[in-house]
Parts: C-alpha cells; structure tokens; sequence
C-alpha cells in the first residue's frame, strides 16, 4: 500500500475544445477545490503532480489535439515529473477502451457524465450543494454559462448526440442562481451555451423556454452582457429577439451555424431548413433587432459536395453579410449518419474550398469594419498585452471575434467597460481611443 507523502496533491486541468468543455473542467474545479484538494488550469508553474486532461473529439483536428496532449502528459509522467494523468472529456468518452490499450500509462479514463467517479481517484466526495459553483479558467469579468447539455437534432456530420446524450436542460431557477453566483465572482458577462441554445426547455417545460430564461436572467442585478451562442436555425424562436430588443443588457449578437447554404448540401446534412427558409429567418432577426451582429459557422468539403455548391455559399454570403463567420472543413466521424457516405474530397481540396470561401468573408468583414470609423462603441476591456489594452464591442465574442485595441497612457482596469472612438479599421480588428 502506497504511503501518502506530506506533499499535498496539487492538480492541473488542461482543457481542449469547446467552451462547454471549459464549463465542465471549471465544475470539476469547484469540486476539487471543495473537497480541500488543490487546482490550478493550465498551469505554468509546473508545480503540480497530477494532470486532468478534458478532450475534446468533435473532428479529426481536435481528436489529435487531444491524443499529444495526453502522450505529452504520460511523457512527463515516465520522466517522474508527474505522480498520476487522468483522462475526461469527449474523446475519452467515446474511444476509452481503445485509448486505453493504446496508451496504458494512463491512470484512468472517464466520460463526459463522470464527475463522481473522477472524484473518487482523489477520495473526495461529490458536493451537491455546490450547484453552479465552479472555479474560473477565465478571467472573472465573464463566463460561459451552460442552459442544457446533450442534444436532440440528427445533424448528419456531427457525433455530439453520440457523445453527450439527448438535450437536457436546466431549470430557469438553477441556471438564474448560478447567474447570481457568478455575478457575485465578479463576472459582468455571461454566454450562454448549449449543443443547441433554442431547444431550451422542451423538455421539462414541454415548450420552448429561451426567452422567458432571458428575461428572468435580465434581471439579475450586476450582469451587464448576455451573449447568445450556437442558436438553430430551424423552428428558430423568433420571440427571443422580442427580448433581446426590449432588455439592453442582452448583447445584440447571435451565433447561429448555418453549416451551408445549397439545399443540396443542406438536404445531406439533414439540417431540416431550406436555404429561402434561412433567408426568411435572417431578414425576420434583422427587422426585429436592427443592428444585430450575426455570427454564422459553415462546413467545407462535406460528402457529395461540387464546386458549384462552394459558389453558391459564396454568393450567400456575399448577399447576406454575415459581421462573423467561421469555418471547418468536414470530418469523417464513426457513427454519424453522413459516415454511410463516401469521403471522397481530398483534405487539400477541402482546405482550398474553406481558404476561398474565408476570403469572401474576409472582404465582407473588411468593409463592414470600415463603417465604424468614428463611432464611439462601449467596450469590455479584456486584457493588457505589449502595452496595449485589448477589448471587445457588445457584438464581438470571446476569442472568436473582432478584438478593439487601445493605445492610451492612462491606466484601464481590465474587466470594466469604457467608450472607445474607433480610428482604425482591419479586416478583423478594430483601434481606437478613449473618449
């Protein structure tokens, strides 16, 4: 029987992947931390003993991303720099057995569901009365804040129902003290997140319920901005943009994934709408909230797609004007749906389509960027970097979008908000000064 050393365990979280993924290596702190047992993310120091890697297996990039990371953290574990690694996240959850006669100097391997059992490899009980509560990995002036999890859609290309289970949402009354809770941290911000952010409620309220969180989240004294991400597009609830207009602490900002615009490829992808009917939804949110930031997310590449296709994205773009789009090239992934079809686009070419179509973005971004010169814009002051300030509009998201840079000789505190006159236009950022 092994003797514990005086040396207490001293536990590092490394996250990969989404957001959601952050939330749930933020509860896992929250749990460590409660059970006296010492945390850290991502730490630098390297004075810790035990390493936690949250995966992440969405596509075949991040499936990678995750494998050297956890050979990176058995090396150090074979050089005696670390006592034990664990395993979480959504590649563990679903490639464990095989990960686990790949790579045995892994000490265990746990799904995305397992906290308690995580738990248990550091004697600690799970504390249910820490609901919500958890231990920042990002700066305390925001978070993300996740309304339900697993999803119910049968999206073709995507594994997240395979990996995370059917949508479940929270109840308004636990996301609203989970608000008040990180409100009360110093968090001025929250984003709301979810597979899918507009199913919310179905399932317990038996009808969709988004907007009506929205207005009780609205109401949480202290929480400045509320952001909305990853909306679906099909059976949108348009009464969320009632809210969204009428209460000005929800930012004027939506992210909604398209994937695609031909029907064609719409049709592949099983997304359920039409590109008239995302024409309509788009016209629709922009008549209700005049002046919203879209955001949009597309595939490239995906089985059976031609180059007339790419054209038609690109013409779709260029007619809608999306203020933020992102990109990935399709990923074969077992056990979807689209995984019958033959994956016959070669990476390369998927990589050009995806280039091709980010340069109509990047022209659009450019001239809409443009318009802001001279308006003054109330930004979120994130960060400090090489003497510069670093900050975003209610319409930019974290990491993701447009960032405000500020050059000015007066000291900004990072987390508060300013008025900041933009004097400089790029295709993706923004300069400007204080006013």
């Amino acid at each position: 029987m092994k003797v514990r050393t005086l040396k207490k365990d001293k536990v590092n979280i490394i996250t990969l992947g989404c957001s959601k993924n952050m939330v749930d290596s933020e509860e896992l702190s929250g749990q460590l931390r409660a059970n006296e047992i010492g945390v850290v993310h991502e730490n630098k120091k390297l004075d810790h003993n035990i390493v936690i890697v949250n995966t992440c297996g969405f596509i075949e990039k991040a499936k990678e991303e995750s494998i050297n990371t956890i050979l990176e953290q058995v090396q150090l574990k074979q050089s005696g720099k670390l006592d034990k690694v664990f395993v979480t996240g959504c590649l563990s959850h679903r490639y464990k057995d095989d990960l686990a006669n790949e790579i045995p100097n892994v000490d265990a391997w746990f799904g995305t569901m397992e906290l308690p059992l995580i738990l248990k490899q550091f004697e600690a009980d799970y504390k249910t009365e820490l609901l919500g509560e958890r231990l920042l990995a990002t700066p305390q002036h925001y978070a993300y804040l996740k309304i339900s999890e697993g999803c119910n859609r049968t999206c073709s290309f995507c594994a997240i129902p395979l990996i995370r289970g059917n949508h479940r949402s929270k109840s308004i009354e636990e996301i609203v003290k989970e608000a008040e809770g990180l409100v009360r941290m110093g968090v001025k911000e929250v984003m709301l997140i979810a597979q899918e952010l507009t199913y919310y409620g179905l399932d317990i309220y038996k009808k969709r319920m988004l907007p009506d969180l929205l207005n009780r989240l609205t109401d949480v004294k202290g929480l400045e901005w509320i952001r909305l991400h990853y909306a679906y597009p099909s059976k949108f609830p348009l009464e969320i943009l009632d809210v969204m207009r009428e209460r000005k602490n929800i930012c004027k900002y939506l992210d909604m994934p398209l994937q695609h615009a031909a029907n064609k490829m719409l049709r592949a992808m099983n997304r359920q709408i039409t590109r008239e009917e995302m024409e309509e939804l788009i016209y629709n949110i922009r008549e209700k909230v005049p002046g919203i930031c879209l955001r949009t997310t597309l595939i490239a590449g995906f089985p059976g797609e031609t180059l007339d296709d790419v054209e038609e994205l690109k013409l779709f773009l260029q007619k809608q004007r999306f203020d933020r789009v992102g990109i990935f090239t399709y990923s074969h992934e077992e056990g979807t749906s689209a995984f019958q079809l033959n994956d016959s686009i070669a990476e390369e070419e998927k990589e050009r389509r995806a280039k091709e179509i980010m340069e109509v973005q990047q022209e659009i971004s450019y001239e809409l960027n443009q318009k802001k010169l001279n308006n003054i814009y109330r930004v979120l002051i994130d960060k400090k970097e090489s003497g510069r300030y670093i900050g975003r509009t209610e319409f930019d998201s974290v990491e993701v979008d447009n960032e405000v840079i500020i050059s000015t000789s007066k000291k900004l505190d990072i987390g508060e908000y300013y008025n900041v006159k933009i004097t400089k236009a790029f295709d993706y950022d923004l300069e400007g000064v204080i006013v």
